[in-house]
C-alpha cells in the first residue's frame, strides 16, 4: 500500500476533460503538491489547431512530447517537437501549439503553479453549457487565470 502522502495515478485513472478534438487527463491538479505543480496528459488528434497564441503572467508551462509531433509557435518562431522533446515556456513568453500532422500526438504538460488546470475545467463547463470553443471564448476564460492573448511578439 502506498504512503498516504504519495499520489499514484494509474493508466486508467485521473479526471478526463474533453475539449473538442483534445482529450486531457489530469494527473495532478495541485491538491497533492500544495498547488505548486499541476500535470496533465493531452491527446491531440490529427490537425488540432490549438489555442490562440497567449502569454501567462503567473505560471510557467512545460510540455513533454510522448508521441507524435507538436508544433509550438513561440512569438513568430515555429518549433516541431517530436517524441522525447521537452519545451519549457516561462511566464510572459507568447506561445501556442498545434498538431498539424496526420497522426495523433500525446504530450505531458506541467503548470507551475497549478492554477491553469482549472482553466481546462472551465472550458469543459462552458462547452457543456452549449457555448462553442471559439478563440474568443478561450481568451475570455484565459483572462480569469492571468493569461492574455499575445497580439505582438514582445
Amino acid at each position: 500500500m502506498a504512503d498516504p502522502a504519495v499520489s499514484v495515478v494509474g493508466p486508467g485513472d485521473g479526471e478526463t476533460i474533453l475539449l473538442g478534438t483534445t482529450r486531457m487527463r489530469v494527473l495532478e491538479d495541485g491538491r497533492n503538491t500544495g498547488h505548486r505543480l499541476g500535470i496533465t496528459e493531452s491527446v491531440l488528434v490529427p490537425h488540432t489547431p490549438g489555442p490562440p497564441q497567449h502569454r501567462h503572467a503567473l505560471h510557467d508551462e512545460g510540455f513533454y512530447i510522448v508521441s507524435g509531433m507538436v508544433r509550438f509557435t513561440v512569438a513568430e518562431n515555429d518549433y516541431d517537437a517530436t517524441a522525447g522533446t521537452l519545451v519549457m515556456v516561462p511566464s510572459g513568453v507568447p506561445h501556442t501549439f498545434a498538431n498539424p500532422t496526420d497522426q495523433p500526438a500525446v504530450m505531458l504538460s506541467t503548470f507551475t503553479p497549478d492554477l491553469y488546470v482549472q482553466y481546462f475545467r472551465d472550458l469543459q463547463d462552458m462547452m457543456a453549457g452549449g457555448e462553442a470553443l471559439t478563440p474568443q471564448a478561450s481568451i475570455q476564460v484565459m483572462s480569469r487565470y492571468a493569461t492574455e492573448p499575445a497580439t505582438d511578439s514582445a
